[in-house]
């Protein structure tokens, strides 16, 4: 039977085109200086919206929108409009397939002055994939899914400041009931939370200028598996932090530049130790580790150790923050240029793009549209146009 081992790792290839092994990829491929991690359902990491896969994966401190489930909830506290919601849609792949795509819905009520709450739906599905057994026979065709649905509450706490909590429910079906090496499978199952706070004010310069700086530690949740509680893997725990100034030239033309950066709070995967015919070494529980850390840990203990877990020292730490940039050009807030930048380390995955995009604000509904041109390898999402399309209730109230 097809085994779900090879399911998993073809998924994970198709996600980020990244390299297919975390835990041992260097003692596999014999490449030690790379030294990549990896995550169950890496769905969550993707960009959802036009407007922050346009600022290079951005979105920390950006201004207040409808997607900011995303990239820091506690933005929606300072959202002026009573009430919106958008809808994205994004391709994945589509140079080799035509039916993998993410999915994603989002929307907000303010309850007063100082609270809001908020949704948000990801889904994300990998189109019809074909199972057969060791010797090829057909064994039947499945659609493999995965689905986030999160709530969020975000409340001022400031003059400047905000905070959120959000609660998200993770389910991924990645065999559909298959049987791989024996062993039923099962979709995998997840509770998460984030923990989000955002800054904002203006400074005291000649042109009218604010300061905004955000912090989201995101999907923070029990480990998931597809068969059983020994074979769990991490969820894609994040730390999101960063800052933007937004420039008000006159009353027309408007600047915003953001810098994210971004590291995972799971274990980074150790060097193994070999013998002298360049074999692993077992023990009772796993492998020898030449340096490093045990990956094997505890939800917290993985958070906690993940600054200081890396084989190559703070060095390697540094490495695996990634750092997206963005600009934004708004005139008349009705029309909208945007740029970025993603940067990866090349040991940690070697992602690096960079994104174009514009929007559209037409009384109650806005249009974005992002486009990404890779740098250093091919990506899921070259020669891919993505849009959302939001709406705005306080307009359409007004028009009315």
């Amino acid at each position: 039977m097809k085994s779900l081992l090879s399911a998993v790792i073809a998924i994970v290839f198709i996600l980020g085109f990244q390299p297919l092994f975390g835990q041992g990829y260097d003692d596999i491929l014999g490449q030690r200086d790379v030294n990549t991690i990896t995550t169950a359902v890496p769905f969550l990491m993707i960009a959802p919206d036009a407007r922050g896969g346009a600022l290079g994966d951005a979105g920390v401190s950006s201004a207040p929108d409808i997607h900011s489930m995303h990239w820091n909830p506690a933005k929606y506290a300072f959202l002026e409009p009573e009430m919106g919601f958008a809808v994205s849609y994004t391709p994945w792949l589509r140079n080799l397939v035509p039916d993998i795509n993410l999915s994603y819905l989002s929307g907000y009520r303010r309850l007063d002055d100082l609270q809001t709450i908020a949704f948000s739906l990801k889904y994300f599905t990998l189109g019809d994939v074909n199972f057969t057994d060791d010797v090829g026979n057909y064994m039947g065709t499945v659609r493999p899914n995965e689905f986030s649905f999160d709530v969020a509450y975000a409340r001022i706490l400031g003059e400047h400041i905000s905070g959120a909590i959000a609660a998200r429910f993770i389910y991924s079906d990645l065999t559909q009931g298959q049987m791989a090496g024996g062993m039923e499978t099962q979709p995998g199952i997840s509770l998460a939370a984030d923990v989000a706070a955002y800054y904002n004010r203006e400074l005291d310069w000649d042109t009218r200028t604010y300061f905004s700086a955000g912090v989201n530690i995101s999907n923070m949740g029990n480990k998931i598996t597809y068969t059983d509680d020994i074979n769990a893997d991490f969820i894609p725990i994040n730390l999101r932090m960063g800052p933007s100034l937004t420039f008000e030239l006159d009353d027309f033309n408007q600047i915003a530049l953001m810098v994210d950066f971004n590291k995972l709070l799971v274990p980074t995967p150790p060097i193994y130790a070999r013998d002298e015919n360049g074999s692993l070494i077992p023990t009772d529980d796993g492998w020898e580790i030449e340096s490093g850390s045990d990956p094997n840990r505890s939800v917290v203990g993985g958070m906690l150790g993940s600054f200081s877990d890396a084989p190559g020292g703070f060095s390697e730490e540094l490495n695996e923050i990634t750092i997206s940039a963005g600009a934004e050009y708004w005139y008349d807030r009705q029309f909208a240029l945007r740029a970025g930048y993603f940067h990866e380390h090349a040991s940690k995955g070697n992602r690096k793009y960079f994104t174009l995009g514009v929007g559209l604000k037409y009384n109650v509904f806005g249009l974005d549209f992002a486009y990404l041109v890779p740098v250093a390898q091919r990506s899921p999402l070259e020669n891919v146009l993505r849009f959302s399309l939001s709406f705005d209730f306080d307009a359409l109230r007004a028009a009315n």
